[in-house]
Protein backbone atom coordinates (compact mmCIF):
# COMPACT_ATOMS: atom_id res chain seq x y z
CA UNK A 1 0.00 0.00 0.00
CA UNK A 2 1.32 3.43 -0.92
CA UNK A 3 2.08 5.90 1.85
CA UNK A 4 -0.47 8.35 0.48
CA UNK A 5 -3.19 5.68 0.67
CA UNK A 6 -2.37 5.09 4.33
CA UNK A 7 -2.63 8.82 5.09
CA UNK A 8 -5.91 9.22 3.15
CA UNK A 9 -7.46 6.20 4.92
CA UNK A 10 -6.31 7.48 8.32
CA UNK A 11 -7.74 10.94 7.59
CA UNK A 12 -11.03 9.41 6.43
CA UNK A 13 -11.17 7.21 9.53
CA UNK A 14 -10.63 10.19 11.83
CA UNK A 15 -13.32 12.16 10.02
CA UNK A 16 -15.73 9.23 10.44
CA UNK A 17 -14.95 9.04 14.17
CA UNK A 18 -15.45 12.81 14.43
CA UNK A 19 -18.89 12.50 12.84
CA UNK A 20 -19.85 9.91 15.46
CA UNK A 21 -18.37 11.72 18.48
CA UNK A 22 -18.72 15.37 17.47
CA UNK A 23 -15.18 16.15 18.63
CA UNK A 24 -14.07 19.03 16.45
CA UNK A 25 -10.44 18.54 17.44
CA UNK A 26 -10.37 15.30 15.42
CA UNK A 27 -11.02 17.37 12.30
CA UNK A 28 -8.02 19.49 13.16
CA UNK A 29 -5.84 16.40 13.52
CA UNK A 30 -7.20 15.01 10.25
CA UNK A 31 -5.97 18.16 8.47
CA UNK A 32 -2.49 17.07 9.52
CA UNK A 33 -3.10 13.63 8.03
CA UNK A 34 -4.32 15.19 4.78
CA UNK A 35 -1.17 17.34 4.69
CA UNK A 36 0.89 14.19 5.17
CA UNK A 37 -0.98 12.53 2.29
CA UNK A 38 -0.13 15.49 0.09
CA UNK A 39 3.49 15.23 1.23
CA UNK A 40 3.43 11.55 0.24
CA UNK A 41 2.10 12.52 -3.20
CA UNK A 42 5.02 14.95 -3.44
CA UNK A 43 7.26 11.93 -2.71
CA UNK A 44 8.75 13.35 0.47
CA UNK A 45 10.47 10.94 2.84
CA UNK A 46 8.27 9.11 5.39
CA UNK A 47 9.97 10.99 8.23
CA UNK A 48 8.94 14.31 6.66
CA UNK A 49 5.39 13.01 6.20
CA UNK A 50 5.19 12.32 9.94
CA UNK A 51 6.72 15.70 10.77
CA UNK A 52 4.23 17.48 8.50
CA UNK A 53 1.31 15.51 9.98
CA UNK A 54 2.41 16.44 13.50
CA UNK A 55 3.06 20.10 12.74
CA UNK A 56 -0.10 20.73 10.73
CA UNK A 57 -2.39 18.64 12.96
CA UNK A 58 -0.90 19.87 16.22
CA UNK A 59 -0.73 23.44 14.98
CA UNK A 60 -4.38 23.31 13.93
CA UNK A 61 -5.38 22.06 17.37
CA UNK A 62 -3.38 24.82 19.09
CA UNK A 63 -4.80 27.54 16.83
CA UNK A 64 -8.37 26.30 17.38
CA UNK A 65 -7.85 26.07 21.14
CA UNK A 66 -6.47 29.62 21.27
CA UNK A 67 -9.41 30.86 19.18
CA UNK A 68 -11.97 29.17 21.45
CA UNK A 69 -10.36 30.65 24.57
CA UNK A 70 -10.48 34.13 23.04
CA UNK A 71 -14.26 33.92 22.56
CA UNK A 72 -16.56 35.06 25.38
CA UNK A 73 -18.22 32.34 27.42
CA UNK A 74 -21.71 31.42 26.30
CA UNK A 75 -24.42 32.30 28.82
CA UNK A 76 -26.59 29.45 30.12
CA UNK A 77 -29.89 29.01 28.27
CA UNK A 78 -31.99 30.68 30.99
CA UNK A 79 -29.87 33.87 30.74
CA UNK A 80 -29.10 33.80 27.01
CA UNK A 81 -31.14 36.24 24.88
CA UNK A 82 -30.45 34.08 21.81
CA UNK A 83 -32.34 31.21 23.46
CA UNK A 84 -34.90 33.01 25.64
CA UNK A 85 -36.65 36.02 24.11
CA UNK A 86 -37.57 37.42 27.54
CA UNK A 87 -33.96 38.08 28.59
CA UNK A 88 -33.09 41.74 28.11
CA UNK A 89 -36.68 43.00 28.08
CA UNK A 90 -37.63 45.85 30.40
CA UNK A 91 -40.44 45.64 32.97
CA UNK A 92 -41.79 48.12 35.51
CA UNK A 93 -41.96 47.17 39.18
CA UNK A 94 -44.45 49.25 41.19
CA UNK A 95 -43.73 47.69 44.59
CA UNK A 96 -41.87 44.88 46.30
CA UNK A 97 -43.05 42.41 48.91
CA UNK A 98 -41.27 42.14 52.25
CA UNK A 99 -39.23 39.15 51.02
CA UNK A 100 -37.93 41.15 48.02
CA UNK A 101 -40.09 39.41 45.44
CA UNK A 102 -42.66 41.20 43.30
CA UNK A 103 -45.30 40.74 40.65
CA UNK A 104 -44.85 42.39 37.26
CA UNK A 105 -47.12 42.67 34.26
CA UNK A 106 -45.27 41.38 31.24
CA UNK A 107 -46.58 40.10 27.91
CA UNK A 108 -50.17 40.62 29.02
CA UNK A 109 -50.06 38.62 32.24
CA UNK A 110 -48.68 38.82 35.77
CA UNK A 111 -45.35 37.14 36.46
CA UNK A 112 -43.60 36.39 39.73
CA UNK A 113 -40.24 38.10 39.81
CA UNK A 114 -37.25 38.33 42.11
CA UNK A 115 -34.18 40.52 42.19
CA UNK A 116 -30.83 39.29 40.98
CA UNK A 117 -28.22 39.09 43.76
CA UNK A 118 -26.95 42.50 44.83
CA UNK A 119 -29.95 44.47 43.55
CA UNK A 120 -31.90 46.82 45.83
CA UNK A 121 -35.73 46.56 46.08
CA UNK A 122 -36.48 50.07 44.81
CA UNK A 123 -39.52 50.46 42.53
CA UNK A 124 -38.74 51.40 38.94
CA UNK A 125 -37.67 49.88 35.64
CA UNK A 126 -35.82 46.58 35.63
CA UNK A 127 -34.32 44.38 32.94
CA UNK A 128 -35.01 40.65 32.86
CA UNK A 129 -31.61 39.04 33.53
CA UNK A 130 -32.76 35.43 33.34
CA UNK A 131 -35.81 33.21 33.61
CA UNK A 132 -35.75 30.51 36.29
CA UNK A 133 -38.75 28.25 35.79
CA UNK A 134 -41.66 30.67 35.62
CA UNK A 135 -39.96 33.36 37.69
CA UNK A 136 -38.24 36.38 36.19
CA UNK A 137 -34.92 37.41 37.72
CA UNK A 138 -34.52 41.18 37.48
CA UNK A 139 -31.62 43.60 37.53
CA UNK A 140 -31.91 47.38 37.68
CA UNK A 141 -32.06 49.11 34.30
CA UNK A 142 -29.24 51.69 34.16
CA UNK A 143 -31.29 54.30 32.28
CA UNK A 144 -35.00 54.85 32.77
CA UNK A 145 -36.88 53.53 29.74
CA UNK A 146 -40.53 53.44 28.88
CA UNK A 147 -42.56 50.29 28.52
Amino acid sequence: MANSTFWWLAAGGLIAVELVTGTFYLLMISTGLVAAALAAHAQLDVLWQWVIAALVGGGSVLVWRRYKKSQPAIAPANANPDVNMDVGEVVHVASFRADGSCSVKYRGTHWDAALAPGEQPVPGHFTIAEVVGSRLMLKKTPVATTE
